[in-house]
């Protein structure tokens, strides 16, 4: 909204105002997108605390889960809507509302924090921690997913929202043609040409599975003070790096990248999502004031996975966000354990001593904020080898 304002200010009085003209840059907005959402959160986080302690919204705590965790019952949750905020606001403020990619970003993100909304307030109002049923939860995740999925995948390689609804028509009436450009291939990191062609029905699965699948991770991630928000501010700024780099028709050439014309933009959405979730760490640190619950969870995650596929990064995305993955793996190796040995032994056994992974580390006796830090510098390390595939190819 402001590059509009401050491109007809611009050309309006160009003697007096010409130095306006600096907001077109991208660098310059993002680094803005930051700083503005970091203000919103911190501003306002005292506010929505207490607004949510006011309504009672508390965290209810599993009779099973980690003894330690007791005391936090009552914690203020829902916390997801003032990173939501932050983000929502400033991205609004400082991208060109003509990119096609921020959109559908911040759909994906919106809806998928519709969804965990719904899913936190049922926690709340019913007292049910288990809240929506995975059912219900995953049907609306696959709604959001498949819908953004084909869209991305007549939109990688158009500009104009118009033209990806002829191409996604006359797909449609070609008998379902796979045919991509080779911008939409998988792109093996570490290897200057090696790419995997997949077809609209290879990018459209692809995308879903990456989507829905990081968001699930990044929720099931969040179970400690502080234990997801950093990882996703890390991984999210790294990814914008990549959406920078293949934005420019410059630096996509030089460093091998598919040329993405408009995925840079994507840049001010992930400053303001990292000043965002900044801004929450400040009250979610050890001891936590407010826990963002699904509401902040699922939306991260959906936001991390479709930059990713814009990007053509989904398979950094799994290194840089080892930590989510390793998380998501854990509870599958342990609900799959426990159902096989029950079936067969009449008992059944688990793997971790509790799943997800932290809350093993946590029965085997390490604290709470060593479990979260270890996961930080382990992410860090992760982002910088995804980092290191600019130019390592």
């Amino acid at each position: 909204m402001l590059l509009l304002l401050t491109q007809w200010l611009a050309e309006l009085y160009p003697e007096r105002l010409g130095f306006l003209r600096v907001f077109q840059y991208l660098t310059l907005r993002s680094l803005l997108a930051a700083m503005t959402a970091l203000l919103i959160g911190i501003g306002f986080g005292p506010l929505v605390i207490r607004k949510l302690a006011e309504l009672k919204i508390g965290q209810p705590i599993r009779e099973y889960g980690v003894a330690a965790h007791m005391v936090k019952s009552g914690t203020p949750t829902m916390g997801g809507v003032l990173i939501l905020l932050g983000i929502a606001v400033s991205t609004l403020l400082w991208f060109d509302w003509a990119n096609r990619f921020v959109w559908i970003v911040m759909i994906v993100t919106f809806g998928f924090g519709a969804i965990g909304w719904v899913d936190d307030w049922r926690k709340v109002v019913h007292k049910n921690p288990e809240g929506m049923r995975s059912r219900e939860k995953y049907f609306w995740q696959s709604i959001i997913g498949l819908v953004a999925a084909i869209y991305l995948a007549f939109s990688v390689s158009e500009t104009s929202a118009l033209r990806v609804i002829e191409l996604f028509a006359r797909w449609v009436q070609s008998g379902f043609s796979n045919d991509l450009p080779p911008k939409a291939d998988l792109i093996v990191p570490f290897f200057k040409t090696i790419s995997y062609p997949l077809g609209v029905f290879g990018f459209i699965a692809l995308t879903y599975v990456v989507i829905v699948g990081s968001s699930n991770a990044v929720n099931l991630t969040d179970g400690l003070d502080g234990l997801a928000i950093m990882p996703v501010v890390m991984v999210g700024a790294s990814l914008g790096v990549f959406a920078y780099v293949t934005g420019s028709a410059v630096y996509s050439r030089y460093l091998l990248f598919p040329y993405i014309p408009g995925a840079g933009e994507l840049l001010v959405f992930t400053s303001a999502m990292a000043g965002a979730g900044l801004a929450f760490l400040w009250f979610n640190a050890h001891p936590a004031e407010v826990f963002m619950g699904d509401v902040g969870a699922l939306a991260l995650g959906g936001a991390l996975g479709t930059i990713a596929v814009i990007t053509r990064q989904e398979i950094v995305l799994a290194v840089m966000g080892g930590v989510f993955v390793v998380e998501a793996l854990s509870v599958m190796a342990q609900v799959t354990w426990f159902k096989y040995t029950k079936k067969r032994y009449g008992v059944g056994r688990r793997i971790f001593l509790m799943a997800p992974l932290h809350h093993h580390f946590e029965k085997s006796g390490w604290k709470e904020t060593q479990v979260v830090i270890r996961f930080w510098i382990i992410t860090m390390l992760l982002c910088l080898l995804g980092l290191a595939t600019l130019k390592l190819r």
